[in-house]
């Protein structure tokens, strides 16, 4: 049995097929370009990500002529939002990515109206640029064709998932799963349904939105031309790419953590109901399957590894594996810190004011002690929404499971089991996110799941005073970053 798994991303588009052991049989994976057009503003073309979606997709399906592919899975980025045309399926502007902050004046206005604890309560969610509400609310004042079509009942608008559904089926399907519609602050995560509440708030109809389904669901079938597929093949997992990998690692209980390091990251825990977080982090759905909804607390970080290509660039060395080499030519960084707050602060700090701040220079400091505050500052992100979220469920947490790109940098894995004090445990295989839809799809196929569990397991080296000593550092930057 084999299923096609699409993990559609902030930096690249990855198609994998793969059977019910995990063995992947095709890989393909394309870039994605981000645009920053104005100060604080992130979008992709929404055209671009089916185009690149399509273009893995045809890809893997070449590499395995005369193979039939039992079932579609699909893990994307999540609060990217897409606005588009049902009639002729072109989109209305640009994708408005989930690391924009444009509409950071809306919110703080929300904010101030008194509007938080009501969409926290609904949602689990703070108000935030982040999440796609405020978002659509923008879409619908600034592009007027978007009320055109509303006014028409031509406009479609959801998240990265249902953009792709939409073009699978070539319109036949309008959905999206739970976990992306948890994400979106215009869902009840308790009544598992749009809230009009919320639309009200945010000026942003329902009507324009997907059927909310379970993430385990038949979603659709693929439409004949849509890709070079057969038309029919089913869709039967959809998922945020976060919610995805935390099923890819198989935490099915409270107690282990996972992290994504990507361009931002996603730190995720299983809880045992809704919770509502008072450090800073996100209730949300992680997913719903046939036995129910599975709850978590989330904490998002907006710039993550994407810190290492910067000060790459910045200090000329190449790319983020150069800079890695350079950071181990210094045993510490002698009291550099770098807070790489490049679209403000996200969990659990939330300050969209913060900016990039390089702290500790002396006479003495060289590119080597910037490169190594610069892993340390991943690691030290990572740290901090670990920390708030074994403060919300009031009991220690065991260790952490790490994938993304990122994971494979055996120096930051290390230098983040010394910040924990907790194991780190490294997917061997790369590909967590995709892997987790796949396996949800082989589940809703009736079919047993027996992937690789293999991992690369990291114990604390450093002493314990000297994790807390750099910790305490650490803060220091954070509120003069914040301040």
């Amino acid at each position: 049995m084999l299923v096609l798994a699409i993990d559609q991303g902030t930096t690249n588009t990855k198609a994998l097929i793969v059977d019910e052991t995990g063995q992947i049989h095709a890989h393909a994976s394309a870039p994605s370009s981000t645009d920053y057009p104005h100060p604080g503003w992130a979008e992709q073309s929404a055209s671009g990500i089916w185009d690149d979606t399509r273009t893995v997709i045809d890809a893997v399906a070449g590499q395995l002529p005369g193979r039939s592919i039992d079932a579609i899975a699909i893990s994307n980025q999540r609060e990217t939002i897409v606005a588009w045309d049902a009639e002729t399926g072109e989109p209305v502007g640009p994708a408005i990515l989930w690391q924009c902050r444009r509409t950071a004046p809306e919110c703080a206005a929300l904010i101030a109206a008194g509007h938080n604890d009501t969409v926290e309560a609904a949602t689990g969610l703070g108000i935030n640029p982040m999440f796609p509400a405020s978002k659509l609310g923008w879409i619908l004042k600034n592009r007027p064709e978007a009320i055109r079509l509303l006014d028409q009942g031509r406009l479609r608008a959801g998240t990265v998932d249902s953009w792709l559904l939409w073009k699978l089926t070539a319109g036949a399907s309008f959905a999206t799963d739970h976990s992306n519609a948890s994400r979106t602050q215009l869902f009840d995560t308790e009544l598992l349904q749009w809230s009009d509440k919320l639309s009200e708030i945010f000026g942003t109809p329902t009507a324009c939105l997907p059927t909310p389904l379970a993430s385990d669901s038949r979603f659709g079938e693929t439409a004949a031309g849509a890709t070079s597929l057969p038309p029919g093949i089913p869709i039967m997992a959809m998922l945020g790419d976060s919610h995805a990998a935390l099923y890819g690692h198989g935490v099915r209980r409270p107690g282990t953590v996972k992290a994504t390091y990507g361009t931002g990251s996603s730190l995720m825990t299983l809880t045992p109901q809704r919770v509502a977080s008072s450090h800073g982090l996100s209730g949300t759905i992680a997913w719903t399957d046939k036995s129910g909804t599975a709850y978590a607390l989330e904490g998002n970080i907006l710039v993550s590894a994407q810190a290492a290509a910067f000060v790459a660039g910045l200090l000329g060395v190449g790319d983020a594996g150069k800079l890695s080499d350079l950071a181990q030519t210094v045993d510490s960084a002698e009291g550099v810190t770098f807070v790489p707050a490049l679209s403000g602060l996200g969990a659990p700090h939330w300050n969209d004011h913060a900016t990039g701040t390089v702290a500790g220079m002396t006479h003495g400091t060289t590119p080597a002690h910037l490169a190594r505050a610069t892993f340390e500052a991943i690691a030290m992100q990572i740290a901090d929404v670990f920390e708030a979220m074994q403060a919300d469920v009031g009991e220690r947490l065991v260790g952490l499971r790490t994938d993304g790109g990122a994971s494979s940098n055996a120096f930051l894995m290390q230098l983040q089991s010394d910040l924990l004090q907790r194991p780190v445990e490294s997917a061997v295989v790369e590909e967590v996110s995709a892997l987790g839809a796949a396996a949800m799809a082989f589940r809703a196929l009736g079919a047993e799941w027996r992937p690789d569990t293999r991992s690369n397991r990291y114990e604390p080296w450093m002493d314990a005073k000297a994790a807390t000593a750099l910790r305490d550092t650490w803060r220091e930057a954070i509120r003069r970053a914040c301040s």
